[in-house]
Order: C-alpha cells, then structure tokens, then sequence
C-alpha cells in the first residue's frame, strides 16, 4: 500500500474514532487535523433508516419552546449535528437549518410552524418538535405541547423570563408537563444566570434547580462546573470552523482557580439541600446514610433524586451554555433523556381502555404537492401499520392509510410500521384534521368504550349511527384577533382561492375563513398582522395566486351590561302545513369568556331532544353576531324557560324563532364592546425611554411597570390592540432602530363609552 493510500486510511480509522468518541463526550481533546478529517467524511451521516426503535422506556418525546431569538431553532440544529444526523452545523442568520425549511422562515430568519425531527442519543431515541416564539403562532406551541411528555425551555440568560416565556410555560403547566429550563447565550457580555435563576422563581413562579454553573463570562465563557459529578466540562474551540463536538470532562481539583472551587461547592450543597426539601426519599437518604457528610452523596443517588422531583413537576432541573458558540449542548441532551419522562411514565386516563389497540391522536396536518394531506400522529397505544385502514371517531369515518414515514423535518423516511410512544407522519387520510382520535376500527371504539362504562367511566358518542368511542381531548384553538378582506385578482381564480383557503385552514386551525353575508366578500381572520402576512403569502407562492387584501381590522367582541328577559312567537305557514313555535328566555352577564344555554328543570325533563337541539342551535347561532356591531358575543347566558312547539314545526323554525327572540333580549340587556389588549413589553435604552413613553400614551396605553435590565430599560404596559397596527415600524423610527418589544393577548375589556361611541359611529359609516 502506497505512503498516501496508507495516510488516507489512517485519516478514516481516526475520523471513526473520533464520531464515537465525540458522541459519548470523550475526555480526549483531538487536534484540528483530525477533526477536520471527521468532517469530511459523507460516510459518518446517519441514515433515519437506522433510526433506533428501543423500548418504551428509552423513548422521549420532547418539544423546544421559547420567547423569539432564545435560540430555539439553534439549540435544535446542534443537537442533530452532534447526534449524528447532520452533516454540517445550520445557521438561522444563513436560512440553511433544518427545522426552518419554509421559505418565509429562511427569508425572515424565524420559525413560523413547528417541526418534527426524530434522532437517536445514547441508547435513546428523541421525537423533538421545534415550536415558534412568535405570540401569532401559539397554536403551533399549544398543538405540539398537546401531544409531548416533556419540554425544554430556552432562555436568553441576559434576558431572563420574557412575555412570550410567561405564554409556553402556561401552555406547558396546563398539560402538566415536566420542563428542562436551558440558559442559553451564556457568551453575551450581558448574560447573568443569577438574574436568570430569579425570574424563573418570580415570574413563572417555579423551583430552578441549578445543575451547572459557568465557567467564565461574556466571550470568555468555556464550559460549566456539572454540579451533580463535581467535574468540569470544557470546550476548548481553536477557531470558528471548531464544531465543539468534542470537550474535556475531567474532575474538579484543588488545584483549580479558588473562585471556582468555592462558587461550586456552594452550588452544590444548595442543589443537595433544594432535592432534599423537594424529596422526601433523598432526604431520608441523606439523614441515615450520609448525616456526617451530605456532600458524599453519589451523583447517581442524586440524579435520581432530581428526577423524581422533575417528573412530579416540583423543580425544573437548569443547566446553561451556548448553542451558537457549540457550548453545553450534549449536557442537554443527556439531561434531556436523564431527566425527561418516557411515554409510559405519563398517565393518559382514557387510552388505558384501548389495551393493546390502536389510539392515536392528529394533532397536525401539512399539504404535500406529490404526496397530499400529511397527518402528524401520536400514537399512545397498539401499533401502527401502513396500508391499513384507521377509523376517525371525531369524523366517524374510516381510511385507508399508504405509507407511514418518520418525521424529518421536510425530509422522511418511509417504514412499515411503529409503535406505540412515537410520532409519525402518515400518508392517505383526507378527511382527518387536527384533533381527531384515530383507532383502528369502529368495534375497537366500541370495545374500549364497554371497557370504559365497566369501569365507572364515560363515554363519548359520535355519528349518526350513534358509534360509541372514547374521545381524546383535542387542541385548544384561539379565536382570532384580526381580520381583513381577501380578493381574488380575477372572478376565474375565485375557486382556486378558496381551494388554497380550505388546505391553509386545515393545515393552521387558528386561521377562520368566513363570507360577509352582506357584501359577499371573503374575510380572513387570524391571529395578527404577521400570520395575516405570511397567510398572503404562501397564497402567492404556492398556490401561485396574487390576491388582494383589504384593510387590516380588530376583531372585537359584544357583551351585555345587565339581565333582560322576553319572549317571541313564530307562526307561519308554507303551503298545507303551519309551524308554530313559542319561546320565553332569559339572558344575564356573566364573568367568563365563553357562552352557554341552560333550561329551567322542570323544562329539562319535558323537552324532546331534537327540539333541545333546535333551541340550543338558535341561541347559538345568535351568539355568533352580537346586536351592536355584528361582532361574536361573549359573556352571556340564557336561560330558556318555555318553548311551545305544535306538531310538524320544522326544527329550523324553532331555530329561527329562538334566534330572533334572543336578538330581542340582547338589545333590551344593552350592548358593550370588548376590545382586545395587548401586554406589551418594550427593552430600550435609556436615552430613548421618554419617546416610547410618549408614543404609548397616545395609544391609550397604561404603564404598569419600569424595570431595569443591565444598561436598559424594560416597559411592562397594556394597550389595546386597536392602536398596535404598524408598531414596529414606529418604534424602530422613534429609538432609532435600538429597542425590541413583544406583546401577547392579555384580556378582552370594556371599551370606554367615549370610544365606544366613536367605533360606533366610524363603523357604521362604513356600513
């Protein structure tokens, strides 16, 4: 063998080697030639086709959620690259990340729908989805968080708990998920993990427990102190083009810098007392077997101990790093699988009926040009198989199902089948949407609901043929707060309009599509201006269509100021036979958001069920345009004290009269408009502080709070939505393009009479 054949070689064994060594955090530090060796090699990129398929217990599923620019879609792309199954770090700034593969994501440089990727790491298989930080796509988070066990939360350690934090992690707490919080960009000058440690305990009102603490600050951040083993972990980068695959784990000496020893051992006997208060178990380990040395505590006792208490949602275990600069991010993963439950360590109540069988849960859809409607899975029992046919209990259909793939991002990979625990992608089912229960047939439905009225449970039913099911909860979807006209450039394109409107909505649930009964026109609702925007875009570039949108405009809504009651009478007749329907009602204010319709008991026994479900569809229908404007109404309840009903009425008689009597009482009871605002909070500096201050008030802003943030300033403020159009563009131009600011819906209030009578007035002029 020739002296360069022999080199190569060398190069190759070496490369191998060091994938390994560098995949299980090897202690050895390689040099730069070698390590460029490794990236050369295409061979080392791992198939999905290899993709582990382990047990139960060594799956995580797992989603990524932060405020925007924490650092998300970085966190996501280091941990692909270092598990393997990447062949180069992506850069969100360069548009080339796996996860933002939407060309509005790469050209905007943010993620705009969640993405599924599935890897391996140490013996354990990872289904990650990486979710927005963008208030208009909370679905996107609400829908991932539905179906996940577990979730890490990134926050930019300068920053802190952010506005958008506060939303995910009430997402997160409302699913009782188990978190990880990750303390990213640690190498900012700015970055201040005490002050990060605080707003996690204060403003989401949670336990940090602290798990590694930084070696160095600002660009000289290195590595971390692992506060559990008492080792330092280092990552020592050479250049730019150092993927920081590689670092030193070695055992804290007394040798080392005596800051850092004293910061550590500090750490670390907080970390033992915190697990200790939170566990009963560990304490009483501590006391029997450790009570003359705490500190002797085994790191695996320990680890345990931070487990359980992660799981039962009583701390979220921190660690810190920097995704950007390859820092902290394999601790992570290990984190992830160490502390994160599996699927069988959480308690879904309702699939423990379905045994063996089938359930699974759609909590997503894409549209394919080649392939169709995508559904996205969560398969919580039995196992599922391509070319087979699943049953939608939410639908009462049955499907055939063609292929079956691992989510990859936009890339997948087909395979026969999987099990339970997973999430797949499937191919075929076009009548499913976001938030049908799939099983595997109608008997296997039936079976589980038996199984369920056995046990003192209940059951769902659904269809027409009355097929009996046990129903998943399905996704929460947020009404809408803006809206606007959407036309076709010609009445030829009209159909393929609302062909493009039909997939967009089933792919995105929280964009409504309805048509102005007055005028005609088509209007777009959604969730705000930037998912409006993106909306209209992805019309023109796929569906190749240049529409045209009207006037962007807040959705308000209607309420009544006090309790009126009426009754109405129908009595017509069409052709031999009359419809004669009566009702009496009561409607009154009430504090929650939602409406409902009650009846009085002595009504509830006496009224059949198909006039029931005519009345209840009539004061329905009435919610659904308020008396003052035509806005939904909210925060109403009607009680039905009679209905007269002569034989052979029409239920949609009896509709009718119950609409038009509530629109009768909605009037007497007096009309309120809701105005949604916003919570906004602005960073900026100083100097700049009095412009924004300014600039709020005149949009009938109210400040709640001013904090300091190293050397800026942060405004915590309420305004209404209404005054919020084109806010950025103002407030770039008074700070001169040096303060960021985001918001979220915060409640639906009262508008001021004076107000009031001004949208009133604009409102019906345009009418």
């Amino acid at each position: 063998m020739s002296v360069g054949a022999l080199q190569t070689l060398k190069g190759i064994i070496w490369g191998r080697c060091l994938l390994r060594a560098g995949s299980q955090s090897c202690k050895c530090r390689p040099s730069w030639h070698l390590r460029r060796h490794y990236v050369a090699l295409p061979d080392d990129i791992k198939s999905l086709r290899a993709v582990l398929n382990p047990d139960i217990s060594k799956i995580r599923n797992i989603g990524i959620m932060a405020h925007i620019d924490a650092g998300k879609t970085t966190t996501t792309e280091r941990m692909l690259y270092y598990s393997g199954y990447t062949r180069a770090l992506g850069d969100v700034d360069d548009g080339d990340t796996v996860t933002d593969f939407m060309a509005q994501e790469r050209e905007r440089g943010i993620t705009i729908q969640s993405a599924a990727v599935t890897f391996d790491w140490k013996s354990h298989r990872i289904n990650l989805i990486d979710t927005p930080g963008h208030v208009d796509f909370t679905l996107e988070v609400e829908r991932a968080l539905r179906v996940l066990d577990g979730a890490v939360a990134v926050f930019d350690s300068s920053a802190g708990v952010e506005a958008q934090t506060l939303t995910v992690w009430r997402q997160a707490e409302k699913h009782h998920i188990p978190c990880v919080c990750f303390l990213n960009k640690m190498d900012k000058p700015t970055a201040d993990l005490n002050f990060s440690m605080e707003s996690i305990r204060l403003k989401l009102k949670a336990s940090p427990i602290l798990l590694q603490i930084p070696i160095g600050s600002g660009k000289n951040f290195t590595g971390v102190v692992d506060l559990l083993t008492n080792q330092k972990l280092i990552w020592n980068l050479t250049s730019t083009r150092d993927d920081g695959r590689t670092f030193e784990a070695k055992p804290l000496g007394q040798s080392e810098d005596p800051e850092l020893l004293e910061a550590a051992g500090e750490a670390r006997a907080a970390l033992i007392e915190q697990v200790a208060d939170l566990d009963d178990e560990f304490a009483e380990l501590l006391l029997t077997d450790f009570s003359d040395n705490f500190e002797a505590v085994p790191a695996k006792k320990l680890q345990e101990a931070v487990r359980r208490v992660t799981l039962a949602r009583k701390g979220v275990p921190v660690l810190c790093g920097s995704s950007l600069k390859n820092k902290g991010v394999q601790p992570l993963l290990d984190a992830i699988t160490a502390y994160l439950p599996a699927p069988n360590e959480r308690h879904h109540d309702l699939v423990r009926w379905y045994k063996d069988d089938l359930c699974a849960l759609a909590f997503k859809v894409l549209h394919d040009k080649q392939r169709g409607p995508l559904v996205f899975l969560r398969i919580y029992s039995g196992t599922l198989k391509a070319q087979t046919a699943v049953h939608s209990i939410n639908r009462n259909s049955t499907e055939r199902m063609s292929r079956l793939l691992v989510p990859f991002a936009d890339q997948h990979v087909e395979i026969p089948s999987m099990s339970a625990g997973n999430i797949a992608l499937t191919v075929g089912l076009k009548q499913t949407v976001t938030g049908d229960t799939i099983v595997s047939s109608k008997a296997s439905a039936a079976a589980a609901a038996r199984r369920a009225q056995s046990d003192g449970g209940t059951a769902t039913k659904r269809g027409d043929h009355a097929d009996i099911g046990i129903v998943l909860s399905g996704v929460e979807v947020p009404d809408p707060v803006f809206f606007c006209t959407i036309e076709p450039p010609t009445m030829a394109k009209q159909a393929d309009l609302e062909n493009a409107l039909n997939c967009l909505q089933r792919e995105d649930p929280s964009l409504k599509v309805r048509v102005d009964p007055d005028s005609g026109q088509t209007i777009l609702c959604g969730m705000g201006e930037l998912h409006i925007d993106i909306v209209h875009d992805r019309i023109r570039r796929e569906y190749g269509i240049e529409t045209h949108l009207g006037p962007l405009q807040v959705a308000y809504r209607e309420t009544i100021l006090q309790e009126a009651s009426t009754a109405d009478t129908l009595d017509r007749t069409i052709g031999d036979r009359r419809h004669f329907a009566s009702v009496n009602l009561t409607v009154r204010p009430v504090d929650f958001a939602s409406c409902e319709v009650a009846f009085t008991e002595e009504l509830q026994v006496q009224i059949q069920p198909e006039i029931r479900e005519a009345v209840e569809n009539g004061v329905h229908s009435s919610y659904l345009q308020g008396p003052l404007l035509g806005y939904p109404v909210w925060g109403v309840s009607s009680l039905i004290h009679s209905v007269s009903v002569e034989p052979g009425t029409s239920p949609a008689m009896v509709s009718a009269c119950v609409s038009r009597c509530m629109l009768k009482a909605l009037r007497l009871a007096g009309g309120q408009v809701l105005e949604p605002v916003m919570s906004l909070e602005v960073t900026v500096g100083e100097e700049h502080l009095s412009s924004v201050l300014g600039d709020l008030a005149q949009r009938r802003g109210t400040v709640r709070e001013i904090q300091s943030r190293h050397d800026n300033k942060v405004l915590l403020a309420t305004v209404p939505l209404a005054e919020m159009m084109g806010y950025s563009t103002v407030l770039r131009t008074v700070t001169s393009g040096n303060a960021t600011f985001s918001m979220e819906l915060d409640a639906y209030e009262a508008m001021n009479p004076h107000d009031q009578s001004t949208l009133l007035k604009r409102m019906s002029g345009l009418m």
